[in-house]
Order: C-alpha cells, then sequence, then structure tokens
C-alpha cells in the first residue's frame, strides 16, 4: 500500500520526539490527525512491502467478535501479540495478592514457597489449559480483563455487533452503527484500554448500472448475452441482487505505525467482509483515522528497510461461508478465509512494545 508507505514516510520527515506516557515504553517520532482511504474492491490491503502474519489477524478478529477477553484461544493458534499485556495484567493481580498458597495463581517452589510465574511459564500454564483462578476474586490466568471483545459483545449489558448485524437489515441508513469501546468506566478491568476505539458502519446505494454489472459479474447469461438495465427488473429479487455499499470509518487514538497499523488496516477491512457479506451489501470503503500517530525510535532501522521497497500488487481475501445470522458469523472459522494472490517482500522483524518491564 503506498498510502502506508507515504505515512511512514510523513511521520519520519515531519513527526517529533516525544516521551511516552507509558512506563518502561520507548520514546516515539509522532504526528497527529493522519487518515488512509482504501477501496476494498482494489485489493485487501494486506502490505507487501513486508511479509505478514496474516493469520493472527484473521484469529485476532475472531476473538474479538466471539467476546473472548482471555488468550487461551489465541496462544492455542500460534498468535502471541497478546502474550506480554495478558501477562501484565497477571502480575498485577499475583504480586497484588501476594505470595500466599491461597492466591491459586502463583508457582511453587521445590521449597514450598510461593513466586509468580515467569512470562514463559505464565504461557506453558495457558497452552496445557492450567487457567487456575485466583481465590481473591475471579481472574483466570491468560485474562485481560474487559478489553475489545467484552466491550464489543456486552458493553454496559449491550451487544455491539449484534446491534449492527441487526440494524443494518432494518435501518441500513442510520447514522448509529458503531462500535465503540471506549468505556472509561471499565479502565480499571482493563489490561490496556482500546487503541481502535470507535468503528461506524455507513451505507450508500448502489446504482442500477452497479447492480446490472454485479449481476453480469456473479450470474452471467452466457449466450443469451448481457443482463440489461431493461431486462434488469424482472430478476432482481431472483438473484438477491444487492442494494448497497457499506462502508467502514475507524479512528484509532494510539498507532503503532510499524507493527499495529498494518494489522489495524486488514482487521477493519476483514470485519467490513463480514458484516457486508451478512447484510447482503457490498464492500466499499475503509476510512482509518489516526490520533497519536507514532514509530518507535526502536524501529528506525526497520522503517528504513520498509521504506526501501516496492509494493506488489495487492492480493484478495474470501470468505468461503455463507453468512446471514449473528449466529453465523460467530461460527466463523479461520478455515473459512482463503487469502488469494498474496506475493510480499521478506518478514522485518521488530520489537513489540508492550510497556513490560525487561529483567
Amino acid at each position: 500500500m503506498k498510502q502506508y508507505l507515504e505515512l511512514l514516510n510523513n511521520i519520519t520527515t515531519n513527526g517529533v520526539e516525544k516521551e511516552s506516557g507509558r512506563e518502561n515504553m520507548p520514546n516515539t517520532i509522532a504526528i497527529h490527525g493522519t487518515m488512509i482511504k482504501h477501496d476494498l474492491k482494489n485489493g485487501l490491503p494486506l502490505l507487501t512491502t513486508k511479509k505478514m502474519f496474516y493469520k493472527g489477524i484473521i484469529h485476532e478478529l475472531l476473538w474479538f467478535i466471539g467476546g473472548e477477553t482471555n488468550i487461551k484461544y489465541l496462544v492455542d493458534n500460534k498468535v502471541n501479540i497478546w502474550n506480554q499485556d495478558a501477562y501484565r495484567w497477571y502480575l498485577k493481580h499475583a504480586e497484588a495478592n501476594g505470595g500466599e498458597e491461597q492466591n491459586g495463581i502463583l508457582h511453587k517452589n521445590d521449597d514450598g514457597s510461593y513466586r509468580v510465574h515467569s512470562l514463559e511459564e505464565f504461557v506453558s500454564e495457558i497452552k496445557l489449559g492450567n487457567l487456575h483462578t485466583s481465590d481473591y476474586g475471579t481472574y483466570k490466568i491468560g485474562d485481560l480483563g474487559k478489553v475489545y471483545g467484552y466491550q464489543w459483545r456486552n458493553q454496559n449489558g449491550v451487544d455491539q455487533i449484534k446491534d449492527i448485524v441487526e440494524g443494518l437489515k432494518k435501518n441500513p441508513y442510520s447514522r448509529y452503527h458503531i462500535i465503540d469501546g471506549w468505556n472509561k468506566a471499565d479502565f480499571s478491568e482493563m489490561a490496556l484500554p482500546p487503541c481502535h476505539l470507535l468503528y461506524q458502519f455507513c451505507v450508500r446505494p448502489m446504482m442500477l448500472k452497479e447492480k446490472v454489472d454485479w449481476l453480469n459479474k456473479n450470474y452471467p447469461m452466457y449466450e443469451l448475452g448481457n443482463w440489461t438495465v431493461e431486462n434488469f427488473k424482472d430478476v432482481e429479487f431472483e438473484y438477491n441482487v444487492p442494494k448497497f455499499y457499506i462502508d467502514l470509518c475507524m479512528f484509532q487514538r494510539s498507532c503503532d505505525s510499524f507493527l499495529g497499523v498494518p494489522y489495524n488496516l486488514v482487521s477493519m477491512s476483514l470485519l467490513l467482509q463480514i458484516m457486508a457479506k451478512a447484510s447482503n451489501m457490498i464492500p466499499g470503503e475503509i476510512t482509518w483515522m489516526g490520533g497519536d500517530t507514532h514509530l518507535y525510535v526502536t524501529h528506525d532501522e526497520q522503517v528504513k528497510t520498509q521504506l526501501g521497497r516496492e509494493p506488489f500488487d495487492l492480493p484478495e481475501m474470501k470468505i468461503n461461508k455463507d453468512i446471514s445470522t449473528l449466529e453465523d458469523i460467530e461460527n466463523l472459522k479461520f478455515e473459512d478465509f482463503e487469502l488469494v494472490g498474496y506475493k510480499f517482500h521478506p518478514a522485518i522483524k521488530a520489537e513489540l512494545s508492550t510497556g513490560l518491564k525487561k529483567k
């Protein structure tokens, strides 16, 4: 995506170095108020200037949609991007409750004393399914608190995904098709407040010619010639021709532009595809808006490498499953997604900064 490379170049050229507002985090080079627009008819905005772990993006999105807040599902699918945040949350609970046997979530030493698990031991416990619950509360090993999935599916008792699925069918032109994760009342119960915090789905009508073009692409007449404006009305309902495009705007307050933003662009695109399919609409444009848009100073060399590469054509993502209900969405699996035509440059490794104190 050339727009993304232009964003990186803008930050490196015009950004200002700032201290991080969080402990144990490197300084950033930042600009404020940024935007990337992309029409999905031109492909999935999956970076080609470095190999992307697209499986992790799909699994994380399904995890969000499922309302999950424990990293067990992610760890089982070899997605480790949340491990350190979950471990920070574990340390908060374990250390606050003291090194007692009754804690229930500590590691027992050979001499009978107790200590917190190391990060490696913590992840191992999750892999083994030893999701012990603290005797001091509802915390369970691997929990993150009321993060994305909780807010999406149960914000103050409201299922926001359910509302959107139903709302797009009942009142497509409504301006209320919003997922809001910025629930300050729950901040004390979150391992990390949401970075990508506000999504709005907006619908626009398809023109008659666009509907006819869609019909010819998906149900060609072959020997009888093409469908035309004149005969379209006779078959519009028979072939369930879509009436709308659906676009998605997303605001992200804090943007790790080398590691995080590429994930966010793809994740919001897949969410748009899912909602479009569930409502029989055509996925249109994504508009990504960034607040504090930054590069960590530790990513300087990686950014230079990426800016020196020429992008390939974008791939396409297919969802090979019929979706029409909330239950259909909830039952989506990784295997239902098919990435087509992904050509990429080699991966560029970079450290993920989470605020976990280094030993």
